[in-house]
């Protein structure tokens, strides 16, 4: 049976996301992320391309590692200006029908009671089509806008992350009870007292007493993404993510961290496909072999180099200026994203090790992720390849031009896919979760949070969540 290939949509609210220099491309239309209509008309094409949503990615802080300030940043439009992702989704979500939203929010920089309202109001507003991207923070520079003077360490913000969630899924889950909305007219009461419950959480870095603000939505948990490949971000990633979204240069590194996830899922006692595994890639076609290579020459001509060293910079946590751009990476140790720098410390295929050079000139266009250029069959067979060889569910697609990068993935190689088999036709009915999974809108029983749910023995509440309670 041939396998079906899953697409999600990455993106943000800003005009340089992973491929550099791009904005000046006379195709481009990122810059018009300021306009609602630019977010609206890309959420009806997804939607026509049957993408499983779109990943909105956030950062609240600036690029300043590279030469030891933002310059650089603000000078090629590198993540800044960035807008809030989460005032996107509603005007989406009323163009669309089955489309799925992933909203990024940090750990790090939200108290989880008001969070844990603006998830729920967004899964009321979409019907159940929405999903939390759970980063830890990487930027120094949010960090400082913050009041603190760097980042945790990378295992330590993983260990923060792990309360927050708890405080999260206790208010989600395990506050009020399905019924407790009645809306009894003759009465007079709109809800249930008897059916709502105080949290009662008291932990190292909360309390939260009280209970959750909003009434249950459709999935009350909104689909958990996660995109750590370090040990610890895929301990956290295994016992909490849905979907999981990762990078990788070459099919040996993207199969060595599949199996890896999997191993993990499976460690934490869920399925070994409980997660969704996207990779990140960027896919660069036209109707022709020789048509989609001239496509991708033309963008060798607005990409730029030094802005994907600013963005490797910070992706790193290591300034890339004070290198010279032919000397090897060598060994980095790096508080940023960890995985980051295992991708670019892998050899060349000549056995060569990555320099400088090497970074700026293939992260221009796709930043983490690789690209791939052809024909809309010679894209299909890469795409089947790839999932064949490394166990992989599906792709994040980022862009080299908005929306026009998009718009060629839904003419030409969807349509390819579709003929193989090898690409849905059309959405399943229902919440994105149950759309991902088809096992229903609500987190399955093997899942971390639905051991917080309304009526879970305490006994098997406290082992995952040491000395707090959940009423």
């Amino acid at each position: 049976m041939t396998r079906q290939i899953r697409f999600n949509a990455f993106d943000m609210n800003c005009v340089a996301h992973q491929s550099s220099g791009m904005w000046r491309h006379p195709d481009d239309q990122a810059w018009r992320y300021k306009d609602l209509t630019y977010w609206t008309e890309l959420a009806k094409l997804l939607e026509r391309g049957a993408f499983d949503g779109i990943f909105i990615a956030d950062v609240l802080g600036t690029y300043d590692v590279y030469g030891g300030s933002n310059e650089a940043a603000i000078r090629h439009g590198a993540q800044v200006p960035v807008n809030d992702p989460v005032l996107l989704i509603s005007a989406m979500a009323l163009v669309t029908e089955h489309l799925g939203f992933g909203v990024t929010a940090g750990t790090a920089y939200e108290h989880p009671y008001p969070f844990a309202r603006r998830m729920s109001t967004l899964d009321h507003l979409t019907n159940g089509r929405v999903g939390w991207n759970v980063v830890t923070g990487y930027l120094p520079s949010a960090a400082r806008n913050m009041g603190n003077e760097d980042q945790l360490e990378h295992d330590d913000r993983y260990d923060h992350a792990d309360e927050y969630l708890e405080v999260l899924y206790k208010l989600w889950e395990g506050s009020w009870e399905d019924d407790a909305v009645i809306r009894d007219r003759e009465t007079g009461v709109f809800t249930d007292p008897a059916k709502v419950h105080e949290i009662g959480h008291k932990g190292k870095h909360f309390t939260v007493p009280g209970i959750h603000l909003s009434e249950p939505s459709v999935q009350r948990t909104p689909v958990i993404y996660q995109a750590g490949a370090s040990s610890r971000g895929i301990g956290f990633a295994a016992a909490n993510a849905e979907a999981i979204f990762v990078a990788a240069s070459t099919k040996e590194g993207l199969k060595a961290t599949v199996t890896k996830i999997r191993d993990g899922l499976e460690a934490a006692g869920r399925d070994r496909y409980a997660a969704k595994i996207y990779t990140l890639l960027t896919i660069i076609t036209d109707e022709t072999s020789e048509k989609a290579q001239a496509k991708y020459e033309n963008f060798l001509d607005y990409a730029s180099p030094g802005g994907a060293l600013v963005f490797m910079s910070g992706w790193m946590g290591v300034d890339l200026s004070k290198y010279d751009l032919d000397e090897p990476i060598g060994n980095v140790k790096s508080n940023a994203i960890q995985s980051v720098v295992a991708n670019y410390q892998r050899a060349n295929e000549d056995g060569s090790e990555w320099t400088v050079r090497d970074i700026g000139r293939l992260g221009a266009i796709g930043g983490l992720g690789p690209f791939i250029v052809g024909s809309g069959s010679e894209i299909a067979d890469q795409l089947q390849q790839w999932v064949e060889d490394t166990d992989v569910d599906g792709f994040n697609l980022a862009y080299a031009i908005t929306p026009g990068t998009f718009e060629d993935v839904v003419e030409f190689v969807i349509p390819e896919l579709r003929k193989r088999g090898a690409y849905p036709e059309d959405y399943v009915p229902g919440s994105l979760r149950h759309k991902l999974h088809g096992a229903g809108d609500r987190l399955p029983a093997d899942h971390k949070g639905s051991r917080y749910r309304v009526g879970a023995a305490a006994s098997t509440v406290n082992e995952t969540a040491a000395g707090s309670t959940a009423r």
